[in-house]
């Protein structure tokens, strides 16, 4: 990219961020993570580029069709025949649209409760697969449209009881067996929870009278959870859930309330008149009748798999935007500390530190962790340090002069806050997880087509990012400790470990740059773009799901890569979706000899509709339309995935 005259400090900016930006640079401008002593192990043959309708896994590797939108999740039902179900048969079934994965193990000789004795067990052949719905497509799941937009316009109040049971999260027991994974039907965990599920609503905006509905007037209670993407878990049992993309289940036009402020509000979100026709049939989703109801969304949701009796909770104390996911660093004797993100474009990287320590041997005291701490965003900085900006109500400009009352304002209102502090606007900020190995944290950026080319800066430095990129933050190490980085401390350092693209490609527009890693070490299938999800397995690898490929003529998939040694950040690919398809919450047995994915909206396709689909995978059955499915990946010698 040549250098703007409307931006004359971009030669300084890529000079500061030096060689993490220059494809064939052989080292970061700034040593962290990276160590000569790591044991490659990534052997396996790399899957090449493609685009069909099937999935394709390397060379001694087989995938077992887990679960499957519609198949049961308790014992007695009928195989799925989608053209009989209803919204009480879609509760009892798998959801759509699976994203996030949680394995959670079972302890032999334990009872249901106990989480953090079940968690921490590593039983790696029986436990709970703990899984998000995040969306419905009604024009793959129901015959008679024509067309997207149609089914999301004259959907029937049949069709959206059954889209509002098919969304949220499951949880369901699995075992493996010589004949490979299976559900337990007949499980006592297994439940699902939907767009209907009681919630209460915990932390400093619980109660607040911006939560406050007609159905509601405590604002401490809510009906389901939308917009299920990613999430996390916790060393004491619990899992949790992101509410992203909430705002397009919201009708109404935001110009016709009264209140400005929520206006401004349910616009930032994408709530539009054009939106889905979910308001036609419950006015909790009509802002025009219910404005308070958006602001009830949006949270992080935490639930135990372990005690099907529990009852959900948001936590108003992460904030409220479109949560990718949160993931933990739990060190004993130490706050807790959580990083997240804002899948959307020109928002912000969060980080959440709890006000008590954790304590692995007081289970009940955790379970307070998330409830009470403060929330912070980052502020990226061209020399490669970094800060973390508290959300905190009266510091600052955090204040009523800016339009913040108390703390439920700057939580409810989070974008607004991280921006009158500073933070850095990023390119869609994704996933958000913490290396075990290496102890540094790892920014999914996915793109910013609407970035221009004088609003790059150091930590996001291309003009209208089509590829994506990915950010290594590099904590401090604990002061009086040779290890052990700090991950409270609100100073920390940064840098690009890799830009997605094509590092070969022939014209400079279309080319990547792995920040730290010659071109030689990418293979003609290794690159990729778009990062979206992560994952580490027991060796420190990281292996990152994509969602966007198919832009650049190849499916969306997995990739994995050492994120220490000679061969840091050189991807090899490991997984190809079917067309129309991405890869979402890759997960591992605490073994690694497991590797769960969730294939998401297969044939998701112009003109593929439920009646005319692109193709029917997995089933490939001309009586079932396309299904969203989980699959168990494994090496057919037993041995661990990837090595």
């Amino acid at each position: 990219m040549k250098d703007s005259p409307k931006n004359p400090d971009r030669r300084k900016l890529l000079k500061a961020i030096g060689g993490a930006t220059a494809a064939g640079a052989a080292t970061s401008f700034m040593s962290g993570c990276g160590s000569e002593h790591h044991r490659e192990n990534l052997s396996f043959q790399e899957v090449p580029h493609s685009l069909d309708f099937n999935h394709h896994l390397p060379q001694g590797y087989s995938a077992d069709i887990l679960l499957r939108w519609g198949d049961p999740i308790v014992a007695n039902l009928k195989e799925f025949e989608p053209k009989q179900l209803t919204a009480k048969g879609q509760s009892q079934r798998f959801g759509y649209n699976n994203d996030f994965i949680a394995f959670m193990p079972l302890a032999e000789n334990t009872p249901a409760g106990h989480g953090d004795i079940h968690c921490q067990s590593g039983n790696s052949d029986r436990g709970l697969l703990c899984v998000n719905h995040e969306y419905t497509q009604p024009h793959l799941m129901f015959s008679g449209y024509n067309d997207e937009y149609s089914a999301t316009r004259g959907v029937s109040a049949e069709h959206v009881a059954i889209e509002l049971a098919a969304c949220g999260h499951s949880v369901i027991e699995i075992t493996r067996t010589d004949k490979g994974w299976q559900p337990v039907l007949e499980s006592p965990y297994n439940r699902r929870i939907t767009a209907t599920t009681p919630m209460q609503i915990s932390g400093p905006a619980s109660g607040d009278k911006r939560l406050q509905t007609t159905a509601d007037p405590s604002g401490t209670q809510v009906l389901g959870t939308i917009g299920n993407c990613a999430g996390g878990k916790t060393p004491w049992g619990t899992v949790l859930v992101a509410e992203e993309g909430f705002g397009g289940a919201f009708q109404g036009d935001p110009n016709k309330i009264e209140d400005t402020r929520e206006a401004r509000n349910h616009l930032d979100f994408g709530v539009r008149p054009h939106n889905r026709n979910l308001g036609d049939y419950d006015p909790r989703f009509d802002i025009q009748q219910e404005p308070n109801e958006p602001n009830r969304f949006g949270w992080m949701v935490e639930y135990d798999p372990y005690d099907p009796q529990s009852i959900p909770r948001k936590l108003t104390t992460l904030g409220r935007f479109e949560h990718e996911g949160f993931t933990l660093v739990c060190k004993p004797g130490q706050p807790v500390v959580a990083y997240g993100g804002d899948d959307d474009e020109h928002q912000f990287v969060y980080r959440y530190v709890s006000k008590e320590a954790y304590l692995p041997k007081d289970p009940t005291h955790n379970r307070n962790l998330l409830t009470e701490g403060t929330l912070y965003a980052a502020r990226f900085d061209a020399d490669g340090s970094g800060k973390w900006l508290p959300l905190v109500f009266g510091q600052g400009p955090l204040n009523s002069n800016n339009g913040f009352h108390n703390q439920a304002d700057v939580l409810i209102d989070a974008r607004q806050a991280a921006a009158l502090l500073g933070a850095t606007p990023m390119d869609r900020p994704e996933d958000v997880e913490t290396n075990p190995h290496n102890d540094c944290t790892y920014v999914m950026l996915t793109k910013n087509k609407s970035r221009a080319e004088d609003g790059v800066d150091a930590a996001n430095p291309r003009h209208q990012n089509t590829a994506g990129h990915i950010l290594e933050i590099v904590p401090p190490i604990k002061p009086g400790k040779k290890t052990g980085r700090d991950h409270t401390s609100d100073q920390f350092r940064w840098q690009q470990f890799l830009l997605g693209g094509n590092p070969n490609a022939e014209n400079p527009k279309e080319r990547g740059a792995y920040g730290q890693q010659s071109t030689y070490n990418i293979s003609n299938h290794g690159w990729f773009t778009n990062p979206d999800n992560v994952a580490f397995d027991p060796h420190g690898n990281m292996w990152v799901a994509t969602d966007g490929c198919e832009r650049f003529g190849f499916h969306d998939g997995l990739w994995a890569m050492a994120t220490e040694g000679p061969m840091r950040a050189a991807p090899k690919h490991f997984f190809g979706c079917p067309q129309g398809a991405e890869v979402c919450g890759p997960e591992f047995t605490p073994d690694g000899t497991t590797l769960f994915i969730a294939v998401q909206h297969p044939a998701d396709a112009l003109n593929s509709t439920y009646d005319h689909p692109l193709h029917r995978w997995p089933d490939n059955n001309p009586e079932l339309p396309p299904r969203p499915s989980v699959l168990a990946i494994y090496r057919d010698d037993g041995g661990e995935v990837g090595s």
